[in-house]
């Protein structure tokens, strides 16, 4: 057996500063990242990312494609693949039961076959602030999935207050704000919280950053979508940022609550998770009457 590949794969790993570039994208797999953006979430120097990029991508873990001006990392999914099946299959005799975090991964594998169940959803939508992007998602899949989904929403580092403009274009469309409150992610990772079925990351940030697994081990996918409290200029161009981004997330969430959950596997569900995210941001949606 030739185990250079391996033994490259794993060098280049054996680096904190590497393995945080690894994770990273893993987490906003499969979708890839941009140096810039890679550069400021972990708070590395240009010319440091470009070293560790480098030597990750000539160990075969990844790949770098353009699209238009911009150039992406991601992961390399074959090279990984053949990594794992290495550390099994041969250091482990193609027994995951031997190691104790690879024997419920495996069970999980026989379970992604099986459809998900038919009851109802728990949903919780993530972003940084939790003042606008998951509250959206929050309120209109609370009102438009009524009796299959419970909603729920948070934020990395939640502010105080939603965002004002957040909260006239649900009142203007509608929706019942009196539940609503910004809130940390930690409340949702206690014991006693309500176990999720599924986690969307609905901006970059919160995707990048490094968080515990959930509880059950729910489907999860990355919706981002720029920040519309980030936009400047007048008071009616922020407004229609803020309806803009309403519009992405129902055209997105109709396409998720249309899904023939009792008939997908959860490998098929993801996938198509990650197409519903990969969607353009605004122009397929209809109009809010």
């Amino acid at each position: 057996m030739n185990t250079s590949p391996s033994i490259d794969a794993l060098t280049a790993l054996g680096h904190p500063g590497r393995l945080a570039v690894f994770r990273l994208l893993a987490r906003r797999a499969p979708d890839g990242v941009r140096p810039s953006e890679l550069a400021e979430a972990l708070s590395l120097k240009a010319n440091t990312l470009s070293v560790y990029v480098t030597t990750l991508t000539r160990a075969g873990l990844l790949r770098s494609w353009r699209d238009g001006q911009s150039v992406f990392y991601g992961i390399d999914f074959d090279r990984v693949g053949a990594l794992v099946d290495f550390l099994v299959n041969d250091c482990c005799r193609g027994r995951p039961e031997l190691t104790a975090p690879l024997a419920p991964s495996a069970d999980r594998a026989t379970e992604g076959n099986a459809p998900m169940p038919t009851d109802v959803f728990n949903v919780l939508f993530i972003c940084t602030g939790n003042s606008a992007r998951s509250i959206f998602a929050e309120a209109i899949l609370t009102q438009e999935g009524a009796g299959k989904f419970r909603a729920f929403s948070a934020g990395t580092k939640p502010y105080s207050e939603l965002n004002p403009h957040a909260i006239e274009v649900l009142k203007k469309l509608g929706h019942d704000v009196s539940g609503l409150r910004a809130k940390n992610m930690a409340e949702f990772q206690t014991p006693d919280a309500p176990k999720m079925d599924f986690v969307f990351t609905v901006c970059d940030q919160a995707a990048n950053e490094e968080c515990p697994p959930w509880p059950g081990q729910p489907v999860s996918a990355h919706w981002g979508m720029p920040d519309p409290v980030k936009v400047d200029g007048t008071e009616a161009e922020k407004a229609l940022a803020f309806m803009a981004t309403y519009r992405t997330l129902r055209h997105r969430l109709d396409g998720f609550r249309a899904l023939p959950f009792e008939s997908l596997d959860r490998l098929s569900l993801q996938q198509r998770l990650d197409e519903i995210g990969r969607e353009a941001a605004l122009g397929e949606a209809d109009p809010i009457q």
